[in-house]
């Protein structure tokens, strides 16, 4: 999407308030919360430095158990919590009348039922910290506890008192002007796909041929891998509409048959789903469209198991929400590569929106669900972010949660171009890291947000040991194109050349085209919203929508499928890519094209590093996948 990878957060209610209303000060005390709500209780491993160590060994030519990977029953027999621990905790969840699901690997379970019966069970508390977000405190039976690595979205409300005053309180009248109309706001740059090419012609400038073309996929292509007995897993907060999926292949001339296609619903169902996407056109019915046009069109002849969370009462938490989806899609073990374009949040802890985990609990769940993935041979990818440095606008660095080495991050470049935008004359000579404030409109200058490749360090996880020596890793140059002021960022004038050094995770670790002005086509169709604030009234307006989009969230399901190509060919599963790739990377005859100019080429921030093999802006680069499947196959 442009310039934007999309955060889940509440959208933005439809609220009428009537003028000259009164509401009685008279509090009462709310009713139980009745709502089904999800969580998650994650374990410790049986011995964690021995599963690290499995990890990299599964990828490891020179050791024993390279490529030996387990099925989920084999990971919960040699590293989850044994079947007598959780079934102790499934009895005594059972009392509280909430249900349970193991995650095959036994490293963590789903619990469901009403939120009133998940406070009792965990005896939570709501905790007020003066400065700070509510937390939850819960309390477990000592012999419960002793294994537990998080408890994901319990959510104890703040408690109410019922006051009595003789006073009511008056109502304002609204401020808001009596005839406005507000609408959907969609990611568009006004520019529409020709519609009128050939699919062939339209694949090649705006689809699948494009990125085959440009990342040497299409010779993969001609030697007949196309992604057969291959499973691609999507995991997605949003819905699609396969009707919207069909007239994309149509277009682009992709294999059209919806039988590969399969949708699991992993908080609500499918029907509640559906209504939902019926209502409204929203950015996760968008973000779900190109994510599974882009990954089913990159590898035509996969399956895709498209993992759907959606939660329509918002009863259910965003991080418990990604975590049980992950974990359904990596227990279910049916996909050999897993992308996701989402993340609940960022690395910042006064936005961290689950109550009953901290960050750093969540970020160490999540490292033990991604190493499980490895375990099993699964290649997970995920992307960058689309804000430069930083997911959020403001001043200090952060990244989309979670920034895992356990994944491979994917990052945005720009191909070549030359166009007039906004009565400016644009020339990009070469592809580049991706950071655009040059093609900006007045208005998007005012508005103080800018599009741009994710990357830089991230603040939960250390530097692991692919990254560790690596040419260019934990050293870094960046011009300050941006300054943080009153609130947004801002063209700085007279920009700065930083050099610095760092101590994490670098990320991302490879980057694809995802510019806007260099984009791909998505279709989708949907109901904007139309208010009418004087007449309180909803319209609405039946929608069919072809658009050029960018933003890593192409970028990552399109590795992801090309993944799957690469392992049509092959009789056991690549795996877990990045103590691979870096290996790669090193090599004289490395399958990456090192963008490491320091000049107009940066990521708003980041910039190349001339001479270095790695750079916070692109990674290790772009890849040359006919290469990279040597490579692969050659260990």
């Amino acid at each position: 999407m442009r310039g934007k990878q999309v955060i889940i957060a509440a959208l933005s209610g439809l609220l009428v308030i009537g003028a000259g209303s009164t509401i009685n000060a008279k509090s009462k005390v709310k009713k139980p919360d009745n709502r089904t709500t999800i969580a998650n209780v994650v374990f410790k491993p049986t011995n964690e430095t021995d599963l690290t160590n499995y990890v990299y060994d599964t990828v490891d030519p020179s050791a024993a158990d390279y490529h030996k990977y387990l099925t989920p029953n084999e990971f919960a027999s040699k590293f989850g919590q044994s079947d007598g621990y959780i079934n102790s905790f499934k009895q005594y969840l059972s009392k509280y009348h909430l249900k349970t699901t193991t995650f095959s690997g036994n490293l963590a379970i789903q619990v469901k039922g009403h939120r009133v019966n998940m406070n009792k069970a965990f005896k939570a508390k709501y905790i007020k910290e003066k400065g700070k977000e509510s937390r939850t405190q819960y309390q477990l039976p000592g012999k419960l506890s002793d294994q537990v690595v998080a408890v994901i979205g319990v959510y104890a409300e703040k408690p109410t008192t019922k006051k009595v005053t003789g006073k009511k309180k008056v109502v304002k009248k609204s401020t808001t002007k009596k005839h406005l109309v507000a609408s959907a706001d969609l990611p568009t740059s006004g520019e529409k796909p020709d519609t009128a090419l050939s699919d062939n012609q339209f694949s090649n400038k705006y689809g699948a041929g494009k990125f085959a073309k440009q990342y040497q996929l299409n010779r993969l292509y001609n030697k007949g891998l196309t992604g057969q007995g291959q499973r691609i897993g999507i995991v997605s907060y949003g819905d699609f509409k396969t009707g919207d999926l069909q007239k994309y292949w149509q277009q682009a001339g992709v294999n059209d048959s919806l039988d590969r296609i399969h949708k699991i619903y992993t908080v609500d169902n499918a029907k509640t789903s559906t209504n939902n996407m019926n209502k409204m056109l929203t950015e996760y019915q968008m973000e779900a469209s190109l994510d599974i046009q882009s990954a089913s069109a990159v590898a035509p002849n996969a399956n895709i198991d498209f993992y759907i969370g959606n939660s329509a009462n918002n009863a259910t938490t965003s991080p418990a929400i990604y975590f049980s989806t992950f974990a359904k899609a990596i227990s279910d073990n049916l996909d050999s590569q897993i992308s996701t374009s989402f993340a609940p949040t960022v690395e910042l802890a006064r936005q961290w929106s689950d109550h009953s985990s901290s960050l750093k609990q969540y970020n160490h769940a999540f490292n033990l669900l991604l190493q499980q993935a490895a375990t099993q041979g699964i290649t997970v990818f995920k992307a960058s972010g689309d804000y430069g440095p930083r997911d959020t606008p403001q001043k200090r660095e952060n990244h989309s949660v979670t920034s895992s080495p356990y994944q491979v991050i994917v990052g945005g470049t720009t191909l070549p171009y030359q166009k007039i935008i906004n009565n400016k004359l644009v020339t990009v000579n070469k592809e580049r890291a991706w950071g655009d404030t040059y093609t900006a409109s007045a208005a998007e200058i005012k508005q103080g947000v800018f599009p741009g490749s994710g990357g830089g360090f991230s603040a939960l996880n250390p530097t692991p040991r692919y990254q560790q020596g690596f040419s260019g890793v934990n050293t870094f140059r960046a011009v300050d194109v941006l300054k943080y002021a009153k609130g947004k960022m801002v063209i700085n004038k007279h920009p700065r050349i930083i050099f610095g050094t760092g101590n994490s995770r670098n990320l991302p670790d490879v980057s694809g085209n995802a510019d806007i002005r260099t984009g791909y086509a998505t279709y989708f169709s949907g109901n904007r919203i139309a208010i009418n604030m004087k007449k309180k009234k909803i319209t609405r307006i039946p929608s069919k929508i072809w658009m050029i989009g960018g933003g890593t969230s192409y970028t990552s399901p399109q590795m992801a499928a090309a993944n799957a190509v690469m392992n049509s060919g092959r009789q056991t599963r690549i795996g877990f890519w990045n103590p691979q790739i870096y290996k790669f990377a090193a090599q004289p005859d490395t399958p990456f094209n090192v963008l490491d100019d320091a000049d107009n080429n940066n990521n708003l921030y980041y910039t190349g590093q001339p001479g270095k093999l790695y750079n916070q802006a692109t990674g290790l680069g772009t890849i040359n996948f006919d290469k990279l499947y040597t490579k692969f196959n050659n260990e």
